[in-house]
């Protein structure tokens, strides 16, 4: 942020300075001929100024593009990591799950209850 600050304080300090450069030789003590002179200059120098002004809010608005082309991709990362690990710990929670509602077959005798005993003598 502080870049386009910049930037905007930059251009507004030159756009300021020609506006009262401007100012200051129409109030000035000088004949009609040397003002109109002076003006004339300032107004010459106009469109250079406005070319250095152009480019500077170009080279700043670059800047900011960058830079937030670069936080966008560094956010996009750190959401990709998270969402990695987020899928990791649901399937090792999931596999948790499912070896507690797994009864081990080993465990299991083959002696048989004594109510299906009963049922199996009737």
């Amino acid at each position: 942020m502080s870049n386009n600050r910049s930037g905007i304080f930059i251009g507004g300090l030159m756009l300021g300075a020609a506006i009262g450069t401007l100012a200051g030789l129409l109030v000035a003590p000088r004949t009609g001929r040397e003002t109109r002179k002076l003006v004339k200059k300032s107004a010459n120098a106009i469109p250079e100024l406005a070319e250095d002004i152009t480019t500077s809010v170009q080279i700043q608005a670059d800047r900011l593009s960058n830079s937030t082309l670069q936080n966008w991709d560094e956010t996009v990362d750190r959401l990709r990591d998270a969402i990695a690990v987020g899928i990791d710990a649901t399937q090792r929670e999931s596999q948790n799950l499912n070896k507690k509602n797994t009864v081990d077959v080993s465990s299991i005798t083959n002696d048989t209850d004594p109510l299906t005993e009963k049922l199996e003598r009737s």
